[in-house]
């Protein structure tokens, strides 16, 4: 059993499990009837997402610096109670079911899916 850190919108692998979109917004253009069958995802949960402020730093991170206070920012939000919970808890389910988490951006080490991947393996969660 394992966690997958995923691009949504791709295709999925064999066995991937329940697809979450951890996403600001759901995908535009694309009716919700559409986003499971559309690769998109089977259940959008937007807790996991950098919040508004924080998004608008990750996309105007043209440095190294800034790219860094973004990082900082959004791994400030996760250790919140209420985000912490929710990355132990999917690090346990981790163990005894297979699902996905994913955003929308094509480079994971510029998207805060690294930052979560990172989490849930400081958690113990099984990553694919």
């Amino acid at each position: 059993m394992t966690v997958r850190i995923v691009r949504l919108g791709t295709q999925r692998v064999p066995d991937e499990g329940i697809r979450i979109g951890t996403v600001r917004r759901p995908p535009r253009g694309v009716k919700k009837s559409d986003y499971s069958s559309a690769n998109w995802f089977d259940v959008w949960f937007p807790n996991l997402s950098p919040g508004p402020e924080t998004i608008e730093l990750g996309r105007r991170a043209d440095t190294e610096a800034k790219w860094k206070a973004f990082l900082r920012k959004y791994r400030t939000e996760m250790s919140r109670p209420e985000n912490s919970r929710i990355l132990d808890l999917l690090a346990a389910l981790s163990l005894t079911t297979n699902f996905s988490v994913g955003c929308y951006c094509p480079d994971e080490l510029r998207c805060h899916r690294s930052v979560l991947r990172a989490l849930l393996l400081k958690r113990g969660a099984k990553v694919a």
